[in-house]
């Protein structure tokens, strides 16, 4: 293993607090928990990318990042109510 497959493992555990934040905190915590476990996600990927050297897996968390800030404007648009 190189060091971008131990970052995109150790990354990984990020997820966890993210999940309790999502499922235990206030609906505007979960659209915070939201945004950052997209970042998350893109970085993951984006050391994996690296890690396999593959220069066609870099598109793969451009998309992630558009399709994450995408998300979470819909997502608060949605629960806008609710979310107050």
């Amino acid at each position: 293993m190189d060091a971008f497959a131990i970052a995109a493992t150790a990354l990984l555990l990020g997820f966890v607090p993210l999940g309790w934040v999502v499922l235990r905190g206030r609906p505007l915590d979960g659209v915070a928990a939201l945004e950052l476990g997209g970042a998350v996600a893109t970085l993951v990927l984006l050391c994996l990318a690296e890690g396999f050297h593959r220069s066609s897996y870099f598109d793969v968390p451009v998309v992630c990042v558009v399709l994450t800030w995408i998300g979470a404007i819909v997502f608060a648009r949605f629960f806008a109510k609710r979310l107050q």
